[in-house]
């Protein structure tokens, strides 16, 4: 009975919150490696550009609550959430129009584009504080809980609880059916087989006849689309403020890199596996081992390797070690 509710307890505070995390992760980096393959640039705006996206998510959900329109036991966010990626897709569109489209002319090296896209960061990062401010926004509605620890313990009997929330359940089934819907865009359509194609070899493509500035297109609309369901995903599960989705982007591109940046499948490996790493070695042990441990052995302490607040430099970690020792990843990307 002790090793389930050891079991239990390693589920409800490691297991079930990296998954959601993984996943939020893996559509982020997912936008980042599309860049980086097709754009051939490392895009330091991108965790602004969520905040973007989830800004107007916010601002729409809570218009549609304030005329009592709602989804029932889901989130209201949701019912925003095409408004949200149709703004940050007009964003994208006016920011490569303005900004991008000029260095692609001047046929600029990629380490242009990335001081450039630091510029774009700022004032995205700006623009977004401006309109909603830079604290703490809660917007998720709707029930809670899928299972809440009572109703678990009422269940098995167990002493420990296992608790799933809604907006988890949300982050997972999201998650899939977007990566799948990604991937059969990316490998059975003619828009997205142009852009591998423009990806592998761009001079080849141009002679193939293939629109580079469409393919550049597509892209930015399908990136502002994974940008922000993955920040909205995150603001439900925690809660929206801008300056979390700036220090995101560390965790981001290190999913991106340590996967392989440029595969697709590396960034959904490498999301899951820096989730994974920042939860278990920020988590306090001491609950596990209580029950797993002799009484004699049973620590006093929290048996926490790092506090929450250094998660971030958990991801910074592996991203140096995975720089240094394999650049191109576990799936072989492109070489940083």
């Amino acid at each position: 009975m002790d090793f389930l509710n050891a079991l239990v307890a390693l589920t409800n505070f490691v297991g079930v919150p990296a998954i959601a995390y993984g996943s939020q992760l893996a559509l982020g980096a997912l936008g980042v490696t599309l860049i980086y393959s097709v754009l051939r640039f490392s895009n330091f705006a991108h965790g602004d550009t969520m905040a973007f996206g989830t800004m107007i998510t916010i601002l729409m959900t809570w218009w549609f609550q304030s005329m009592g329109i709602s989804f029932g036991p889901l989130p209201t966010a949701l019912l925003a959430l095409p408004i949200g990626i149709a703004g940050c897709m007009l964003l994208m569109l006016i920011t490569d129009r303005t900004v991008y489209r000029f260095y692609r002319a001047q046929k600029a090296k990629p380490v242009i584009f990335v001081m450039v896209s630091l510029g774009v960061m700022f004032m995205m990062n700006g623009l977004v504080r401006f309109i909603i401010g830079p604290g703490d926004q809660r917007f998720s509605d709707g029930e809670r809980f899928i299972i809440s620890a009572r109703d678990f313990k009422a269940l098995t009997g167990l002493r420990e609880g296992l608790a799933i929330k809604t907006t988890q359940g949300i982050t997972v089934i999201t998650a899939v059916v977007v990566v799948a819907l990604l991937f059969w865009f990316l490998n059975k359509t003619r828009t997205g087989k142009s852009m591998r194609a423009y990806s592998d070899n761009e001079d080849l493509a141009l002679l193939s006849g293939i629109n580079p500035e469409r393919v550049v297109m597509y892209t930015w609309l399908i990136v502002a689309t994974l940008a922000t369901i993955a920040g909205v995903l995150y603001g439900l599960d925690k809660s929206f403020k801008p300056f979390t989705y700036f220090q995101l982007l560390l965790p981001i591109f290190a999913a991106a890199i340590v996967g392989g940046l440029g595969s697709p499948v590396g960034a959904i490996a490498g999301g899951f596996i820096i989730a994974f790493s920042e939860v278990t070695i920020t988590y306090a042990w001491k609950k596990v081992l209580t029950y797993v441990v002799p009484e004699t052995m049973k620590p006093d302490g929290l048996v926490q390797l790092l506090s929450t607040d250094y998660k971030f430099a958990v991801s910074f970690a592996i991203l140096v070690v995975v720089l240094l020792f394999k650049p191109t990843g576990l799936f072989k990307g492109k070489v940083v």
